[in-house]
């Protein structure tokens, strides 16, 4: 009967995929909030990706003897963009190596590394680089991936300065290559204390490095304690003198500008790094940063809204390509007239766009007769709606916040110990009909649920994959979308609200624990987490039966 079952739910899984595939490999969402903006004092920043690797698991602290070599492996994230197939800890080939320190430090990997035992973070996200910067892999001798060069961050340092310092260090001897759309690399790396942006383009595919010039350009600039801000696959400092304070980059910053003519130091204009580099923004990059900022300064500036002001500089018949706003329109970041809660950031994560120019559920082709005379939106009507849906109703897409991979917010909290202190609400797959489960700094190893995956040709489905359960639920979901989504938030809600008001006594009891014996503290986190994710796939497991029933 079990095994019947189960294969019942295959082949109704795989049937689904035929009706509402909806997944895309592209582009990531960054949040940052300082420690004077948040509500409770904590540092937060985050991570979405919209990747197929999306397996989580612990690496061990590890001491390592003198002269050791450490591993540089190219691929582990990236599984060819076709099958996640492989063990969760396999990182791809080994490309190189580099002197290994003599301890390094525990830390959780993904396809992006994010946080380690000590209360160092990490979010990323793809930025754009202008096409005469663009190193390839295989062609130039650039050996560190943005993947590597987290990795060895976390696995070294404890603070997001030191951080900065390792990973920068590390690209400019031995080069940065990008293995994403061939695009630059943007990193939010936090501590306890500070959050540090970090922006690391390439210099080409004729950098040697016995040249004696760094394998990278980078910038950082430090996000003031009483801000937040935002990175969405665009870069986002602007004015660059790394004689500032906040402020750092590498020796070639404005050397290579004026060498391709795209600064001139006569001017006397102040270097625009943001300018110099990228080439310019569109609405994929520019409606999240819009979203984002007239959410938490709608008083900074009057942010157009609708279409109100708005000059079509591209092709309106495309607008996931039109410009609507310049780069400039943006800051760098700003003082939120609202203290910063983690809910906020996860709201934002989950945007659709509702009640905005950007949402494709207010497009006309969703209406159908009420019976009355008068019109109502369909009940398939889905923010998320695919190619064939798309092109059946002729709507116009818009890149959404929200989309199918994997991703996280992480609180830092510096009252209390690393191994409690390090809150990682990791979700998996949709971030909109997803939960964020939650993984403290000390955990020791994860529930497999949370390391099993297996996507691409072929589609194997597992009744013991976290993201088979979440993804099966989103699919079946596109059959009656309206009427799917009221289910969704009556089963998900109530426990994800249950997870989120037990935390306070779950800090509690831990620090009792570490009081008495830190290893009991991390095993006691060990088995909360493991717990949580279990309950959380037992939940996706039962709503898509019940929506297979009632939809």
């Amino acid at each position: 009967m079990k095994i019947r079952k189960m294969l019942s739910r295959v082949s109704i899984a795989l049937m689904l995929l035929a009706v509402f595939s909806g997944a895309a490999f592209a582009n990531c969402t960054e949040i940052s909030v300082g420690k004077k903006a948040s509500i409770d004092g904590a540092v937060m920043t985050s991570h979405s990706d919209c990747g197929p690797e999306s397996r989580v698991h612990v690496v061990p602290a590890k001491d390592h003897k003198p002269g050791s070599m450490a591993p540089v492996y190219w691929g582990g994230w990236l599984a060819n963009w076709a099958r996640v197939s492989r063990l969760y800890d396999d990182y791809g080939k080994i490309i190189g190596y580099i002197p290994q320190v003599e301890h390094t430090y525990s830390y959780f990997h993904s396809a992006y590394n994010q946080i380690n035992e000590h209360q160092l973070a990490i979010g990323e996200n793809t930025l754009t680089e202008k096409p005469e910067l663009i190193a390839h892999y295989g062609i130039g001798k650039q050996i560190m991936s943005v993947e590597m060069l987290q990795i060895f961050a976390l696995q070294r340092c404890k603070t997001a300065k030191h951080a900065v310092e390792v990973i920068t260090s590390l690209a400019e001897k031995y080069g940065f290559v990008p293995d994403c759309n061939f695009g630059s690399e943007g990193l939010a790396i936090a501590d306890k204390e500070e959050v540090w942006i970090l922006e690391l383009f390439s210099v080409g595919d004729t950098w040697n490095p016995d040249s004696g010039k760094p394998g990278v350009l980078w910038a950082a600039q430090r996000l003031p304690d009483d801000h937040v801000t935002i990175s969405a696959n665009y870069s986002i400092i602007k004015e660059l003198d790394p004689s500032r304070p906040d402020q750092m980059a590498s020796s070639n910053y404005k050397q290579e500008a004026i060498a391709h003519g795209w600064y001139d130091p006569s001017s006397g204009k102040p270097f625009n790094w943001q300018e110099a580099y990228t080439p310019p923004p569109t609405d994929e990059n520019l409606n999240r940063l819009w979203l984002f900022y007239s959410t938490m300064a709608p008083s900074l500036k009057n942010w157009k809204t609708k279409s109100d002001g708005v000059t079509f500089l591209t092709n309106s018949y495309d607008p996931y390509h039109t410009v609507r706003f310049p780069a400039s329109y943006f800051p760098f970041s700003v003082k939120p007239e609202k203290k910063v809660s983690i809910h906020n950031i996860i709201a934002f994560q989950r945007s659709a766009f509702e009640g905005t120019l950007y949402d494709m559920t207010a497009d006309y082709d969703w209406l159908v007769p009420d019976g009355k005379g008068g019109f109502v939106k369909s009940p398939l009507t889905t923010p998320f709606p695919d190619k064939d849906w798309r092109e059946l109703l002729d709507i116009n897409f818009h890149r959404m916040v929200s989309r199918p991979g994997y991703g996280c917010v992480i609180q830092l909290r510096n009252w209390l110990p690393d191994s409690i202190g390090g809150l990682y609400w990791f979700y998996i797959d949709h971030e909109y009909i997803s939960m964020y489960a939650p993984i403290y700094a000390g955990v020791q190893k994860i529930n497999p649920l949370y390391k099993k995956f297996d996507y691409g040709e072929g589609y194997k489905y597992s009744d013991d994959s976290a993201r088979w359960a979440i993804r099966s639920v989103f699919k079946v979901m596109g059959l009656k979308w309206q009427k799917a989504i009221k289910m969704l938030r009556s089963a998900r809600d109530p426990l994800e609200t249950k997870i989120f008001a037990e935390i306070p006594e779950i800090d509690r009891k831990a620090l009792e624990l570490y009081k008495e014996s830190p290893k009991k503290a991390k095993e006691y986190l060990t088995q909360y987490t493991w717990d949580r994710m279990d309950d959380i796939v037992n939940l996706y497991h039962k709503l898509f039966w019940e929506l297979i029933t009632k939809l």
